[in-house]
Parts: structure tokens; C-alpha cells; sequence
């Protein structure tokens, strides 16, 4: 399972640890990923989804899983969140 955000496609990042000394030795960021489930309004369904908590508070601010999905750009989504902002807007679609 790869650690990247399936929302913003944040992944690991590479730095330095740096001692006291100023010794310097590789290390990886990882992002702070948590699996969640969000609900869409549209779809009346929700989705499981690995997604950072930046990621979550940003869901959150812009009003819900559609109103993020609808503002998202489709290279940073993953595969699995592209297919739901397809069926989303597919549905509002045919509501109007």
C-alpha cells in the first residue's frame, strides 16, 4: 500500500535528520494518512478513502466530498477518487 493521499496526492517527502553535532543522515516525511469514510450528497454513498488530514480539513472547508471533488484538479486525484468525481458529476448532471 503506498502512502500518497488519494485526495491531494500528497506523498513522502526526503530530508535531512541533523544532529547537534551537524552530522547529517537521510529520513522520510511520511504524510499523516488516515482511512475515512466521507459520504457524498449527490450519490446518497459513502467511500472509504486514505486521505491525509490536510486533505480532511480541506474537505471539510470547502462544504463536503462533492464540493471537493468538484474544485480538484484530476492529476492529483488517484484513480479511485477520479471514478467518484466522475459519477458525481455525472449525476448532477442528470438532476438538472
Amino acid at each position: 500500500m503506498s502512502r500518497v493521499c488519494e485526495l491531494t496526492g500528497k506523498g513522502p517527502m526526503v530530508g535531512n535528520n541533523v544532529s547537534h553535532a551537524n552530522n547529517k543522515t537521510k529520513r522520510r516525511f511520511l504524510p499523516n494518512l488516515t482511512e475515512v469514510t466521507l459520504g457524498s450528497d449527490v450519490l446518497d454513498r459513502s467511500f472509504k478513502l486514505r486521505i491525509s488530514n490536510a486533505a480532511l480539513r480541506s474537505v471539510d472547508h470547502r462544504g463536503g466530498l462533492d464540493a471537493f471533488l468538484a474544485k480538484a484538479k484530476d492529476d492529483e486525484l488517484s484513480a479511485r477518487a477520479l471514478k467518484i468525481k466522475k459519477e458525481i458529476a455525472k449525476a448532477q448532471a442528470a438532476q438538472a
